[in-house]
């Protein structure tokens, strides 16, 4: 008489099965991921390149804005707009860590006080985890990218990498 269920050897079938998919699942998911922390990363670069000329317009004696913070929400509710804290942008962005990468928007090139010029960048955390591609912007607008994206990206550097495509 044979008892009822599954043998050692069944399981081990499934167990291997299941592995085996698991194994090819696992890095598509992982690249689609990242994928998708670089187009929130470009996005984000565009919000930022948006808010800088809505600045600009806003505080023309001041220029550009001088830190990523200033382009951001004061803190209180509704948001009270003043030139250290624009409400341009969401606390998230504003923060300066967003979808696995680090913004940076700065204000370059005083005259007299006024920013003629500005940076903007989105570096990932994680090189290779939450993307491979740096994304930048200076005041011609483009968003551009390079990959491998560099630790540090200069405003001179911007220039020389290609545009993101719409």
């Amino acid at each position: 008489m044979r008892s009822k269920g599954f043998s050692l050897i069944e399981l081990l079938i499934v167990v291997a099965i299941i592995l085996i998919l698991a194994a090819i699942a696992i890095p598509n998911l992982l690249r689609a991921h990242m994928a998708a922390d670089e187009s929130s990363a470009a996005a984000g670069v565009r919000t930022l390149v948006t808010s800088m000329v809505t600045y600009a317009g806003a505080y023309p004696g001041v220029g550009y804005a001088p830190s990523l913070t200033d382009l951001g929400p004061s803190g209180g509710d509704p948001c009270a707009p003043s030139s250290t804290s624009a409400c341009l942008i969401d606390d998230s962005l504003a923060s300066g860590v967003k979808s696995g990468y680090t913004f940076t928007a700065a204000g370059v090139n005083p005259v007299n006080g006024w920013n003629s010029q500005f940076l903007i960048t989105a570096i990932p955390v994680n090189l290779n985890t939450s993307g491979v591609k740096g994304f930048c912007a200076i005041d011609e607008l483009a968003v551009r990218y390079t990959s491998p994206s560099p630790a540090a990206i200069l405003y001179t550097d911007c220039t020389g990498y290609s545009p993101v495509g719409n």
